[in-house]
């Protein structure tokens, strides 16, 4: 089953020894479509302003306007309504997916974890790359080669161990850190 999370940031246990956790809100979902094919159309508060073709959707499955984003997802409910939380209530590891912070254009030292120049006097190599090139054969920059670039803003998936879930509040914590800032939008999947 897959739920449409927010996160809102990491903290501690008290118990000893203390662990890192990362504590997670299952968003209000309004499941608009039951499809055959295991995943169902969602919808999910937060996101973009709201569209014709939105509007539209709204209007056919009768839902409130603060429910605007669509997603598909595999959920236990077999007929439209609230979202039925009740398969985090008994798991115990799932999968998370989220986006990673974004970093822009960074160079080789930031992004590939290269060890730059020597910092003694007299040389002009600091950070920068160093030799990529090749003599004769094959004469140019080879696929893949560890260069500067974008850092981040790409999709990361980790497992993590399930702490508690409150049904009441939809807060759920989980053992560990999760890609992405607070305030992040992303998919947990229970793994069992």
């Amino acid at each position: 089953m897959e739920f449409i999370v927010e996160k809102i940031g990491m903290s501690r246990t008290i118990s000893v020894p203390s662990k890192a956790v990362t504590i997670l809100k299952v968003l209000d979902t309004k499941v608009c479509e039951v499809k055959n094919d295991e995943k169902s159309v969602v919808s999910y508060a937060k996101g973009k302003k709201t569209n014709k073709a939105i509007q539209g959707k709204q209007a056919k499955y009768n839902l409130s306007k603060e429910f605007n984003r669509f997603a598909s997802i595999n959920v236990a409910n077999t007929e439209p309504g609230d979202i039925d939380t009740k398969p985090l209530e008994d798991a115990k590891t799932l999968k998370s997916t989220f986006t990673t912070k974004g970093k822009g254009f960074t160079g080789v030292v930031k992004r590939w974890n290269f060890a730059g120049g020597r910092a003694s006097h007299g040389h002009r190599m600091g950070k920068r790359t160093g030799s990529i090139g090749n003599a004769e054969w094959p004469g140019r920059v080879m696929p893949g080669k560890k260069m500067p670039g974008q850092y981040g803003n790409v999709t990361a998936s980790v497992k993590s161990e399930v702490i508690s879930f409150d049904k009441n509040t939809k807060v759920l914590i989980v053992a560990g850190s999760i890609s992405g800032p607070n305030g992040a939008i992303g998919k947990i999947k229970v793994s069992r």
